[in-house]
C-alpha cells in the first residue's frame, strides 16, 4: 500500500499533545487537534452571559492547551506561521471529523477505561486503514485495542513520543498483537525520513525501553546519592555534561519533567515488573523524592523542587538547593571534585571514563556505584525489552539526550575493566557477557568498512546495524582518512566526496581549522568531485572564531597579527565561495559568527532543522569580518530587483547584525536571509552529512562551474548611513543602548552601506571586504571591546558597557 500522510489528528491538547500537534505542523501537515468540552462556563465566559453551547465555551480548553504551547519556551514551532496549519476543535462536535484524516493520535489521561472509551469511539468514525496510535508512556499497548474491530487493530500500536516532541529525537514504536507489520515498517521509516526522529521499534513491556532504563537510573542515581551524603548541586555536576549527559543533571531534569510525573512512572515499573523483573524493588521511590512529593514540592510546575528560585533583597534572581537533612532550601554552592579537575583537559568523552571511574574521591565512588548498577541491570533487560543491544542505547540517547548509550558507554571504559569494579561492587551482568568474552568478543560494538556492527546474542556473532546506508557517521570513517591535523580531519565519503570536520573546542576558527579549509579546497580540486564542510558534534557546527586567541592579540596590541589573521579568513572563506568544486556546508546547533560565515559563502547549504545560525559579533564589541557583513550586502543588493523599498531590506539586515539576533530554527534562517532558496532543510540529524554529499554530488553532476567575484554590489552610502545613525542615535537618546553600543552600530552602518559614498553606487566584493577588515581592526583597539571579550571568555556573558 502507497500511504501517505496529509492529515492528521491529535486527541488530547495537553502540554503533549499540542506539541505533537506542533511538529506536524512543522513538517507541513495539517492538523486537527481536538480535547473535551468544559463541563459548565467559566466565570469570566458567565460574566459575558456564554453557556455551554457557546463556541468560546466548547473550545475553551483546545484554545488554551494551545495557546500555552505557543508562549511556551523552548518554542514548538520552527516559525510561529506554522500555527495556522493547526485546526483546534473538541470531541463533541469535531471527533466525527476524523473520517478524513489519515493517521490519528491519542494523547489523554492515562487511564484505561478513559482510553478504550475513547477508541471506541474512533473505531466507529475512523476510514478503514487509517493508522491509530496512542502516546502512552505506560499502558501496554495490547490492552488498549482490546474489543476493537480487526482494521483497528491491525492499523493500531503505540508511538511514544518523548517530550519536547521537537527537540528530543526518540519515538518509539511499539506494534500490539494484531498491528499489521507493513504499519509498523511505514511509522519506522516516516518518524526517521520526515519526523526527523531516531525511531526504535519496542517490545510492548512496561515503560517500553528508554523509561524502563532512563528512570531506572534517576532513581538509582538518588538512592546512591541519598546513601554517600552527596549534595543536590553535586550531583547535577557529576550527572551533566563531564559524562556526556544534559546540562540539567539528574534533579535539576526531574524538577523540569516533574517530581509527580517521575513517581507515577517508578510506581507503574514497579507493579508492572513483580513477574518480570528481577530489580523491581529498586523503583521503590526514594525517601528524599517521596517527601517531596507529600509536600507537593513537585518541580517547575509547583514553584519549587530539588530547587528553589526566589528573589533576593536586590530583586535578584537566586536558586536555592535542598538541602536532604534539613529538608530547607539554602543558597547554591559551587561544587569541585579532584577527579572532575582530572579531566577538564580531556575534550574527548570516550577518553574522560576511565579517569572518572578511577577517582579516589567520592565522585569515582559515584560512578563506580551508579555506573556498575546501571550496566547490570541493563544486560538483565535482554531480551526482555529489546532482543538487541543496540536498541537500548539508540532509545537512551535519544529519548534522554545522552552522548554515548550504556552499551557503547562500557565499550569505552573496557568491558573486562568495568567487569572487575561490577564483580568487586557485586554487580555482576547477565551471563550472555561472559558468554560473549569467552567467545573472544571484547566489545559490544565494532567498525568494518565504514559500518557500525554490534554483538547479536543469540549468534554470538556481530551483525550490523541495520538502517546504516541512509546515514554517514563519520566517526564510522576512521579508514577513510584523507588529510588532518590538530584541529580538522578530511575523510573519503566516496563518490569523489570529501568531508572537512572541525575538532577544535566547540569547533571555533583558529589557525588549524583554517589551514583544514585551505587544505581541503585545495585537496578537493585536486583529486575529487565536491567537498562537504560538517561534523558529528552534538555541541554545534561552529562557534565563531577562537576568541582567546584574538583576545590576546588585541591586548598585546598586535594588530599586524591581527590584520593577517582576519585577511587570512576572509580569503578562505572566499576561497569556499570561489573554488573549482562545490563545496556543500551541513550546520546544525550553534551556528554563529564565523560559522554563519562560512554557511552564507557556500554553493549549498543543507541544514539540520534546529540550526541557530546568527552574525554575533556585536555582542563582544566586533563587526562580522570573516565576509559576513559584506555578504548581507551582497543578499540586499539581490534583493533590491524584488521591488520593496530598497533602505527597507536593507535595514532589516542591519538589524539582524545589529542586535546579534540568532535564529531559533533553520527555517527562521530563511526569513532572516542566512539561508536562501537554494538551500535545504533536513529533519533527521543522523541523515545530515549524507544528503550534504548528495546534493555536492548533484551539483557536480550538473556541471558546476567556479564563479567570479561579484563587482556589481549595489551599496546606499551616506544615504543608509544617515537613516542608521539617525535611528542609532535616538537609540541613544531613549537610554536602550550604550555609547560604545552606538559607535558599533555606527561601524556597522558605514561597512553595509559602501562606506562614505555620497551616492547609491555599486562596488566590489573585495572593496567591502577591506571595509570589514579596517573597522574590525580599529574595533580591536577599544578598551571596551576587550572589555566585552574578557566577560565573555572568563564568566560566559560580557558586560553591557
Amino acid at each position: 500500500m502507497n500511504r501517505t500522510i496529509r492529515k492528521v489528528a491529535v486527541l488530547g491538547s495537553g502540554i503533549m499533545g499540542s506539541r505533537i500537534a506542533c511538529h506536524f505542523a512543522n513538517i507541513g501537515v495539517e492538523v486537527l487537534l481536538l480535547d473535551i468540552v468544559p463541563k459548565e462556563p467559566n466565570t469570566a465566559e458567565q460574566a459575558k452571559g456564554l453557556t455551554t453551547e457557546h463556541p468560546a465555551v466548547r473550545n475553551r480548553i483546545v484554545q488554551e492547551s494551545f495557546q500555552n504551547t505557543l508562549k511556551g519556551s523552548p518554542a514548538a514551532l520552527y516559525d510561529p506561521s506554522f500555527a495556522s496549519r493547526v485546526r483546534l476543535g473538541n470531541f463533541d462536535d469535531n471527533l466525527s471529523e476524523i473520517k478524513n484524516y489519515d493517521w490519528i493520535i491519542e494523547v489523554i489521561v492515562e487511564r484505561l477505561d478513559i482510553k478504550k472509551s475513547l477508541f471506541e469511539k474512533v473505531d466507529a468514525l475512523r476510514k478503514p486503514g487509517s493508522l491509530v496510535s496512542s502516546n502512552t508512556s505506560g499502558i501496554p499497548i495490547h490492552l488498549m485495542s482490546e474489543g476493537r474491530s480487526d482494521d483497528f487493530q491491525k492499523h493500531f500500536c503505540g508511538t511514544h513520543f518523548f517530550n519536547p516532541p521537537r527537540y528530543l529525537r526518540l519515538l518509539e514504536i511499539i506494534p500490539g498483537p494484531q498491528t499489521d507489520p507493513s504499519v509498523i515498517d511505514f511509522l519506522m521509516h516516516y518518524g526517521d525520513l520526515f519526523l526527523g526522529k531516531t525511531t526504535v521499534f519496542c517490545k510492548d513491556t512496561p515503560g517500553f525501553i528508554a523509561n524502563r532504563l532512563g528512570i531506572y537510573a534517576m532513581v538509582q542515581t538518588i538512592r546512591v546519592a541519598e546513601e554517600m551524603g552527596l549534595t543536590v548541586e553535586q550531583v547535577d555536576k557529576l550527572t551533566g555534561p563531564v559524562v556526556g549527559r544534559p546540562k540539567s543533571g539528574t534533579f535539576r531534569l526531574s524538577d523540569v519533567v516533574g517530581l509527580d510525573t517521575t513517581v507515577h512512572v517508578a510506581n507503574n515499573l514497579f507493579e508492572s515488573g513483580k513477574e518480570t523483573d528481577e530489580s523491581h524493588e529498586a523503583f521503590v521511590v526514594p525517601g528524599v523524592m517521596q517527601e517531596l512529593f507529600n509536600k507537593k514540592w513537585l518541580g517547575d510546575k509547583s514553584g519549587q523542587g530539588f530547587y528553589k528560585k526566589v528573589k533576593d533583597e536586590k530583586g535578584k534572581s537566586v536558586i536555592l538547593a535542598l538541602d536532604f537533612k534539613t529538608q530547607e532550601y539554602r543558597p547554591s554552592e559551587k561544587v569541585k571534585f579532584q577527579t572532575l579537575e582530572g579531566t577538564k583537559a580531556i575534550d574527548n568523552l570516550s577518553k574522560r571514563f576511565g579517569v572518572l571511574l578511577a577517582g579516589t574521591d567520592q565522585a569515582g565512588e559515584f560512578y563506580r556505584k551508579t555506573f556498575a548498577d546501571g550496566f547490570r541491570y541493563a544486560t538483565f533487560r535482554i531480551p526482555e525489552i529489546s532482543d538487541e543491544l543496540y536498541r537500548i542505547d539508540q532509545a537512551i540517547t535519544a529519548g534522554f539526550g545522552w552522548q554515548m548509550g550504556l552499551f557503547e558507554t562500557w565499550d569505552a571504559i573496557g568491558v573486562k575493566k568495568m567487569l572487575g569494579i561490577m564483580e568487586e561492587l557485586g554487580k555482576k551482568p547477565a551471563a550472555w557477557v561472559y558468554e560473549m568474552l569467552e567467545a573472544g568478543h571484547e566489545s559490544f560494538y565494532k567498525i568494518e568498512k565504514g559500518r557500525k556492527q554490534y554483538y547479536d546474542i543469540p549468534s554470538k556473532s556481530y551483525k550490523v546495524i541495520p538502517g546504516q546506508d541512509s546515514f554517514i557517521l563519520l566517526n564510522n570513517l576512521s579508514q577513510n582518512v584523507v588529510w588532518k591535523n590538530a584541529g580538522a580531519t578530511l575523510y573519503d565519503l566516496g563518490d569523489g566526496i570529501v568531508n572537512l570536520e572541525f575538532h577544535s573546542k566547540m569547533n571555533t576558527f583558529g589557525a588549524e581549522v583554517v589551514e583544514g579549509v585551505q587544505k581541503s579546497i585545495s585537496l578537493a580540486e585536486k583529486d575529487f568531485r565536491g567537498l562537504v564542510i560538517g561534523n558529528d558534534s552534538s555541541e554545534a557546527f561552529s562557534a565563531g572564531a577562537n576568541l582567546a586567541m584574538l583576545f590576546m592579540f588585541a591586548i598585546e596590541q598586535e594588530f599586524d597579527e591581527i590584520n593577517l589573521m582576519i585577511a587570512q579568513f576572509q580569503q578562505t572563506i572566499m576561497r569556499a565561495r570561489y573554488s573549482s568544486i562545490p563545496v556543500v556546508t551541513a550546520p546544525h546547533t550553534l551556528t554563529l559568527g564565523g560559522g554563519c560565515e562560512l554557511n552564507l559563502h557556500a554553493d549549498k547549504v543543507v541544514a539540520h532543522a534546529e540550526t541557530y545560525m546568527g552574525l554575533v559579533e556585536l555582542g563582544v564589541g566586533l563587526i562580522p569580518a570573516g565576509g559576513g557583513t559584506k555578504e548581507m550586502a551582497v543578499r540586499c543588493s539581490d534583493m533590491y530587483q524584488a521591488g520593496d523599498p530598497e533602505l527597507n531590506i536593507l535595514q532589516s539586515a542591519f538589524m539582524n547584525i545589529a542586535q546579534a539576533k540568532v535564529s531559533t530554527s533553520a527555517q527562521e534562517a530563511f526569513a532572516m536571509n542566512y539561508l536562501q532558496e537554494k538551500d535545504q532543510i533536513v529533519l533527521n540529524r543522523s541523515r545530515l552529512i549524507a544528503e550534504a554529499k548528495q546534493a555536492a554530488l548533484d551539483l557536480a553532476d550538473n556541471g558546476y562551474t567556479q564563479p567570479k567575484q561579484r563587482t556589481d554590489i549595489k551599496v546606499q552610502g551616506k544615504t543608509g548611513m544617515a537613516l542608521f545613525m539617525a535611528g542609532v542615535a535616538q537609540m541613544r537618546l531613549a537610554n536602550y543602548i550604550s555609547d560604545h553600543d552606538m559607535k558599533l552600530a555606527n561601524k556597522l552602518a558605514y561597512v553595509i552601506c559602501g562606506g562614505d559614498l555620497s551616492y547609491p553606487q555599486t562596488v566590489s566584493e573585495q572593496y567591502l571586504l577591506d571595509l570589514e577588515r579596517e573597522a574590525f581592526l580599529s574595533l580591536c583597539g577599544e578598551k571596551k571591546t576587550l572589555e566585552r571579550m574578557q566577560g565573555l571568555l572568563t564568566g560566559g556573558k560580557p558586560p553591557r558597557n
